[in-house]
């Protein structure tokens, strides 16, 4: 028999032989009983009285019924995670190096399974779900590298005859919360790293998206052979278990994808737990896209489509103020506006469909409500129209100035307001007058200018040339201001989710300052 990996093909879901791959597609049984939570080593249902509907946002269709979590069932699933740690925490770096890559691979294997769930729970177009699993893939790949990479060191010290060691340590239970817009990425990239480090998991992943946020990734870490207990899912409402997730006195590490009131409460809990816990925000963002007079139209136009209306720009880092030179102002509105109006909207699987539905209803009405605030304030609608459902075609707004809510506020859907400026310095203040920071882009053939102008955005990331929507796993992902605390990814996620503890060893007798005159250095 020949070994094989299913690479699914993105419309039409078949298998290709890839050689040298370790699974059997013949023998995969697609994942089921998703109305169980993976708690202390045991699927099992929550102990609330209430159920979550897990629905489709385009059909409107009962995907299934979960039996929510309640104290209880966080308290359990913290204590199992931390009882599974210390185990964990002592095995070689190539046993949880090989649970990574086991992971890895049977994400190839269930390729189509996991982007039909992207597709039918969280709202995805197939672009946006393959390019989800992709970048999911990709960190666990990554992932295998970590336990490999997180390194102790010995230090020069002043006192003779003593030994200085540093190690890095696992910080022992790291808390999860995660966003439904990306959801299999956003909780994999603190799941991934948190566990090859050493450390145990408990995600709430949100409630529009309970499978693809923690669920099915508790499914594929089980299956690639972790450790029952290290990897706790706990759906249940925020208004029972949020506040108690986040004071708990078990997690060291509390990671957080989401918005940006949200994100305060959660620092103002942690400070304000029993014990003090470290916290990493990624929150709301305001991406400006900067469009110079000397920008490539074609190239800008495009990365401007692709970087607003992937996911129905229901994406953190999506553009949400186009600012564009007075120059090239009026060919690029027209420019754009025509290859946004042949985009193809609707149902969500069509392979070429690029704007799909909004995520829930309450979306949906803030942003039509923003929507006709936007006229109100006096922007001029270039494009748009009524939903179609849970579908929202794309709006196009000019007229637009800073202080309007339409730019002055994270939108979070496909609309897009176009703002004009008179010259480069004047981008750079309006792209600057935000409380957010989480990303940004500029345009423009010189690409020595380009950086100039990209160093001096006041962003954690600002990229030249290209849109906003990036995230490697080798590269710092996060905010300034309002946009967060802390970066995922790379070794800022090693850091994020380990600790630094001082060791010595006195290896020769030492004496000890008991007259003051006599010190000579540091307790000489």
């Amino acid at each position: 028999m020949v070994a094989r990996t299913a690479k699914r093909n993105s419309d039409r879901g078949e298998a290709t032989e890839q050689p040298g791959a370790k699974i059997q597609t013949i023998d995969l049984q697609p994942y089921d009983r998703f109305e169980l939570l993976p708690i202390a080593g045991d699927w099992r249902h929550g102990r609330a009285e209430s159920r979550l509907v897990d629905t489709n946002p385009y059909t409107d269709d009962v995907l299934l019924e979960i039996k929510q979590a309640d104290r209880s069932d966080l308290d359990a699933a913290f204590a199992g995670g931390a009882k599974a740690q210390v185990e964990w925490a002592a095995s070689a770096p190539p046993v949880r190096a090989h649970v990574l890559r086991r992971a890895a691979e049977i994400m190839e294997a269930r390729r189509g399974e996991i982007a039909d769930w992207l597709i039918s729970e969280s709202g995805s177009t197939r672009l946006k779900a393959n390019l989800e699993w992709e970048v999911t893939h990709t960190v666990m790949l990554w992932a295998t590298s970590v336990p490999h990479a997180v390194e102790s060191r010995i230090i020069q010290s002043d006192i003779p005859g003593k030994e200085s060691q540093v190690w890095r340590k696992p910080v022992g239970v790291v808390g999860a919360i995660s966003p439904w817009n990306w959801p299999l990425h956003l909780s994999n990239r603190t799941i991934a790293p948190a566990l090859a480090v050493g450390n145990a998991v408990v995600v709430k992943p949100a409630s529009d998206t309970p499978v693809t946020g923690g669920l099915l990734l508790a499914k594929i870490f089980e299956e690639a052979g972790l450790p029952a207990g290290l990897l706790n899912v706990v759906v249940g409402a925020g208004s029972e278990i949020g506040d108690a997730f986040v004071s708990h006195p078990v997690p060291r590490v509390v990671s957080f994808t989401g918005s940006t009131p949200v994100g305060r409460n959660i620092a103002e809990l942690a400070a304000k737990a029993p014990i003090i816990k470290r916290v990493d925000l990624e929150l709301g963002g305001n991406a400006p896209f900067v469009v110079l007079a000397d920008a490539d139209l074609d190239q800008a136009i495009e990365a401007a489509v692709f970087g607003k209306f992937l996911h129905q720009g229901q994406i953190c880092i999506a553009i949400n103020r186009i600012i564009v030179e007075e120059a090239v102002y009026h060919t690029f509105v027209e420019r754009f506006a025509a290859r946004v109006a042949r985009l193809k909207i609707g149902d969500p699987s069509d392979g070429d469909t690029m704007v799909g539905p909004i995520i829930n209803n309450s979306q949906l009405r803030k942003l039509m409500e923003r929507i006709g605030r936007a006229r109100e304030d006096g922007a001029k609608q270039m494009l748009g129209g009524e939903p179609n459902g849970s579908v929202l075609p794309p709006h196009i707004f000019v007229n637009v100035t800073n202080q309007m809510e339409l730019a002055a506020e994270e939108i979070f859907g496909p609309v897009a307001p176009i703002l004009r400026v008179g010259n480069a310095e004047e981008a750079l203040a309006v792209a600057n007058e935000t409380s957010f920071g989480l990303s940004g882009a500029v345009f423009t053939r010189d690409v020595h200018r380009g950086m100039h102008f990209a160093q001096r955005m006041q962003v954690g990331m600002a990229h030249v040339n290209d849109q906003p929507v990036i995230d490697l796993p080798t590269c710092p992902f996060g905010g300034e201001k309002n946009s967060g605390i802390g970066r995922f990814n790379g070794s800022w996620a090693i850091e994020a989710f380990t600790t630094d503890q001082w060791l010595t060893a006195q290896h020769a007798p030492r004496g000890f300052p008991w007259n003051a005159s006599a010190v000579q250095g540091p307790w000489s």
